[in-house]
């Protein structure tokens, strides 16, 4: 299959399909429906092969997430019923749940894993205003920690950091041994954006930083990958048919935790108008130079930044999976 090539298929949910997401390889394709499914492909070429459907929560699955290879074969999903169940493939190619978080009091609405650096971490965002990190410890148990009233009409979005330090092989005497950045943001119905950062002292993240700007709900946050290069990319976009793009650049000076809290982010807007429709999602490429945004106009616009610091459509989209 070529890069423009597009591979339809009936991924035979009975309800509106809301997550599609590949692990690692690209090899496998798992996606989540209202009807309260996970089904699992096996992909190649132009083929795929329906593998499983997991029935385990009792509403619509927002979002699915594979975790790092690393740590085996584990998919993590979150629902309206409150919960985010994490399976694991067993013998004989099926999936199993090794872990039912149920401390939400309300949907969960959004679901990452930590970088693989960071260990099995999984960050969960809830309709109950909390965040929770799921650890897996040492001692071979899940550990749940809660972080309440992070945003308080809830939570929607939830995306980690890159785990090295902005600027880390760009400043002078940079060392590629500097403290991984423990770090993610969240978007929530207040229209906020929110940094958090982890605390050695207090053991736990705490509010570094709250970007202001949207001004109807925000629906997703992502942050863009990096490989060390001096600025930080974080996108949102929102209810209000507007995506920002939050930069922040390496402190001139060091920094002994990785941590780049003290500099003030900058927005720019994505485009000069409004997007025609609500803005449900923003995803970044691998190599973190192209923007996909989903509008609620069932087309998909990808954006890169020109030299000027100007971002420029690049492609469009439809729903049939045609580009303009």
């Amino acid at each position: 299959m070529t890069n423009n090539e597009t591979l339809q298929f009936d991924t035979q949910h009975e309800d509106m399909i809301h997550d599609a997401q590949l692990d690692y390889y690209g090899k496998r394709l798992a996606t989540c429906s209202s009807d309260g499914t996970i089904h699992l492909f096996e992909i190649s070429d132009k083929q795929q092969k329906f593998l499983e459907a997991l029935k385990e929560h009792t509403g619509p699955v927002w979002q699915v997430a594979w975790a790092h290879p690393k740590f085996g074969s584990v998919l993590a999903s979150c629902s309206y019923d409150g919960t985010v169940i994490i399976w694991k493939e067993t013998a004989g190619s099926t999936f199993t749940v090794i872990k039912k978080h149920a401390k939400h009091q309300a949907s969960v609405n959004a679901i990452a894993w930590a970088p693989h650096e960071l260990g099995p971490v999984l960050l969960c965002g809830s309709s109950d205003g909390k965040i929770s990190l799921l650890t897996f410890t040492e001692e071979g148990v899940w550990d749940a920690q809660m972080i309440r009233s992070a945003h308080t009409t809830g939570v929607n979005s939830v995306s980690w950091a890159p785990v090295i330090a902005v600027g880390a092989f760009t400043q002078p005497g940079a060392s590629q041994k500097a403290s991984f950045v423990r770090q993610f943001a969240s978007g929530g119905c207040d229209n906020y954006v929110k940094i958090w950062s982890y605390s050695e002292e207090k053991k736990t993240y705490e509010v570094t930083q709250t970007l202001e700007g949207h001004s109807d709900w925000v629906r997703d946050v992502a942050y863009a990958p990096n490989i060390g290069l001096p600025r930080t990319y974080l996108a949102s976009c929102s209810q209000d048919k507007h995506v920002y793009i939050w930069t922040q650049d390496a402190p001139l000076g060091k920094s002994s935790t990785g941590q780049s809290g003290l500099v003030e982010w900058t927005r720019n807007q994505l485009t000069s108008t409004p997007f025609p429709d609500v803005v449900w999602r923003v995803s970044w490429s691998m190599s973190g130079n192209v923007l996909a945004v989903s509008c609620g106009d069932n087309k998909v616009t990808l954006w890169k930044e020109n030299l000027k610091g100007e971002w420029e459509r690049i492609s469009e989209v439809n729903e049939n999976g045609q580009r303009a």
